[in-house]
């Protein structure tokens, strides 16, 4: 009856752990992509960001122990890590669509829109499916002043061969921030310009005073309730002009002021299914207003963080929806979400600034890991975990962290939140030692109940 038992628009992650589940179920799957197969975390973003920041993140955990040990920090060679990368990264989504293939899951090159509750219009090609799904992700926000043409974005800055000398930030999020922290090692002139003074303010914000005062050290000017008015190319330089009239000259301005989603065009409004730039609206099981549309990822009007993992949670879920393995509404649990500057900060559950809000309901526990176990913490003397209880259970509902480790620490402890882990229960289990997963299990045990 139909070409297809599912079409996807879009092939990122909210997409394609779905297609593989449903392809190992015999199911017939096709994408449509306009843009570069596997989307951006694969291509232009995570991937990429990861591969670029690691040699710096090993930089600055060198830099620790000068003089004691180590005598001279090795500097970066951008131009060779960037040949790597792109000798590394740039395949991958070739790859990927040689395993579509191979599946049977074919890709339609070109724009996607809806026609109706099956059909999908792919340039000049109508296909129609059982099920579709919208995966269309989201793309950086455009500033709307002159000159907007020479501000860059992330998915520039993560392919560029020569790095820049002079760079200003506009944004003090996570992208300017983990930028930043590169920027700032490889010697640059880094200047942050954001319109108002939260800097990451989905972060703890002691934490985030610590990754703020250490980028000051390193020469980085943040320049806060500010707004840019206008870039223009003048004898050679970039210059960013502000609101009060002031201007600086720079090499390089990358612009990292939010995303928005990708709904336009895609024949939303004509099968009455809600969204805007926030994203497309969808039920609890994922749905929008019509029932044959799914919409997973970045793209989907939501509160929770809009990670890669999320997308992938939701792709899952989604194929399981479509596959009657579960009739559940989706139920979300305690997401972990990392910023990589250096150090890390990363948080999952609660967080401090909800446990600050309601003393009646949350315990704070905070351990300073680096000032107890320095010979484990590897020589991060300012490391530390916040710990948040329910005062009623005694269990482990949100931590926030900071540390070069602080990815590994929110994961083990998403798992004793979602699993509701007891003292007891981790007294059972045996950890390598001495490491950081361990330091931190070790430190948390005797704050839980025994049972």
């Amino acid at each position: 009856m139909y070409d297809y038992d599912v079409v996807f628009i879009g092939s990122g992650h909210a997409c394609w752990h779905a297609a593989l589940m449903l392809g190992k179920a015999q199911k017939k799957v096709a994408f449509v992509e306009e843009d570069t197969v596997a989307g951006t975390c694969t291509n232009w973003g995570c991937n990429a960001k990861i591969l670029l920041d690691t040699p710096f993140e090993m930089v600055d955990g060198l830099a620790r122990y000068r003089g004691i040990g180590i005598n001279e920090v090795p500097a970066v060679n951008w131009k060779a890590l960037m040949a790597y990368k792109k000798k590394v990264v740039t395949p991958v989504h070739t790859v990927l669509e040689g395993l579509f293939s191979k599946m049977g899951m074919p890709v339609y090159h070109g724009h996607g829109k809806l026609v109706d509750a099956h059909t999908v219009e792919a340039d000049d090609k109508r296909i129609t499916a059982e099920y579709i799904v919208l995966g269309t992700g989201e793309r950086p926000r455009r500033l709307t002043i002159p000159g907007a043409d020479l501000i860059h974005d992330s998915r520039d800055f993560l392919d560029i061969d020569e790095f820049p000398e002079r760079i200003v930030f506009v944004g003090a999020g996570i992208i300017s921030m983990e930028f930043a922290s590169i920027a700032a090692r490889m010697g640059s002139k880094v200047t942050i310009v954001h319109h108002n003074e939260r800097i990451l303010s989905s972060y703890p914000a002691r934490y985030v005073s610590r990754v703020v005062e250490k980028l000051k050290g390193q020469g980085v000017t943040f320049m806060l309730n500010h707004e840019l008015t206008n870039v223009a190319e003048e004898n050679g330089d970039t210059v960013v002009t502000l609101e009060d009239g002031s201007t600086l000259a720079c090499d390089y301005v990358l612009g990292a002021t939010g995303r928005v989603t990708n709904f336009e065009n895609l024949g939303l409004e004509e099968l009455g299914i809600g969204a805007s730039s926030k994203g497309i609206e969808v039920d609890d099981h994922m749905r929008t207003a019509v029932p044959t549309i799914y919409a997973s990822g970045d793209c989907v009007a939501k509160r929770i963080p809009k990670l890669t993992p999320t997308a992938t949670f939701e792709s899952n879920y989604i194929a399981q929806q479509i596959l009657g393995l579960s009739s559940d509404a989706i139920s979300y649990p305690a997401i972990p979400n990392l910023v990589f500057t250096l150090p890390r900060i990363s948080q999952v559950g609660v967080t401090i600034a909800e446990a600050e809000a309601d003393p009646d309901r949350w315990r704070i526990e905070t351990v300073e890991y680096g000032k107890r176990l320095l010979f484990e913490a590897k020589n991060e003397s300012d490391a530390e975990f916040t710990f948040i209880f329910s005062k009623e259970t005694g269990l482990l509902e949100g931590a926030a962290f900071y540390g070069q480790d602080a990815g590994v620490w929110a994961d083990l402890a998403a798992i004793v939140i979602n699993k509701k882990l007891t003292g007891r229960d981790l007294g059972q289990m045996i950890f390598t030692f001495p490491t950081e997963s361990q330091g931190m299990l070790n430190l948390l045990t005797p704050l839980l109940p025994l049972k």
